[in-house]
């Protein structure tokens, strides 16, 4: 008995095949897409709210002085981190309170530093109280006389010398009397420690001769020969130093024979023990700041005539 063929199925391909792995590809692109827009969105109050607890569970101190709440914006400038806020619609809660700075202690040896320091400061304004004490008694006639003036400031003495008692009309040389009166200054200072800065002053007469170009050269040979003298009477050179202001540290109204007089001067700037011969004075509106803006606007109407100041 002949057998039967067995019939064959013939095997389909499956054309959809690809969808599964698509379908797969785009969810995984979603859920790409989806953690990226939540990280994009931080909160950054929230950021800063558990940084601050992470931080301060751990021992360490906050970062931020004060986190940004929803609702409302930071200050900046010079509210910066101000405990008011400005708000922007939210719903206002209780104030909070201001913080206080607590201040830092100050080590031992600084407190004694300090001590120090003011002790150091306080002796040295007796020790120049005294020093001007000696001049003024060393150069009584003259300071009667009203030739000589010693002023006082917190950490200098000055002493400032008329230009006629020292010097004739146009001359840096020192006269007779001049030497007189330098040497009785250096026989009060040749003992002390400070240091002493001579320093020239002019009125605004012009002048220009084979020697001095201009009062700037006149004021600076007068304060220099001074320095020498002050050298010759046995004042260390280390403690001295000469300055030339010319006609432009004015005390008085060169519109008037007596102001231009009081202009011509020589000043003795003698300094606190501590301080150098290039230190910079306090006290400076001694000089007169009303009267040199008086004197420079009369000097500017006035017209100049040559001479010799």
């Amino acid at each position: 008995m002949a057998r039967r063929p067995r019939h064959q199925h013939e095997e389909h391909l499956n054309h959809e095949a690809w969808a599964i792995p698509y379908g797969d590809l785009l969810t995984l692109l979603l859920a790409f897409f989806v953690v990226m827009y939540a990280i994009s969105s931080l909160n950054e109050g929230k950021y800063r709210v558990v940084a601050d607890a992470l931080s301060a569970a751990f021992g360490g101190a906050p970062r931020s002085i004060k986190p940004i709440q929803v609702g409302q914006v930071q200050l900046r400038g010079g509210d910066f981190d101000h405990p008011s806020v400005i708000d922007t619609g939210a719903r206002r809660g209780p104030a909070q309170p201001s913080r206080i700075e607590v201040p830092m202690p100050i080590n031992r040896r600084e407190q004694q530093n300090q001590k120090a320091g003011a002790g150091d400061e306080e002796a040295g304004q007796d020790q120049l109280h005294a020093l001007g004490d000696r001049i003024e008694q060393a150069l009584s006639g003259l300071v009667e006389s009203g030739l000589v003036r010693v002023r006082r400031g917190r950490n200098f003495l000055e002493v400032e010398i008329q230009s006629d008692l020292l010097f004739a009309s146009g001359v840096a040389a020192p006269s007779a009397t001049a030497l007189g009166t330098i040497r009785q200054l250096a026989t009060v200072l040749r003992d002390v420690p400070n240091a002493v800065r001579v320093e020239g002053y002019t009125d605004n007469q012009p002048i220009r001769t084979a020697q001095f170009r201009s009062n700037w050269d006149l004021s600076a040979a007068r304060a220099t020969n001074v320095v020498y003298e002050l050298i010759d009477s046995g004042i260390a050179p280390a403690r001295l130093a000469s300055m030339g202001y010319g006609e432009y540290q004015p005390i008085a109204d060169n519109a008037t024979e007596a102001g231009r007089s009081a202009n011509r001067r020589v000043e003795l700037v003698i300094l606190s023990s501590a301080r150098g011969v290039d230190s910079v004075m306090d006290g400076l509106d001694m000089r007169g700041a009303k009267a040199a803006a008086d004197a420079s606007a009369a000097a500017g109407a006035a017209t100049p005539t040559m001479g010799a100041p």
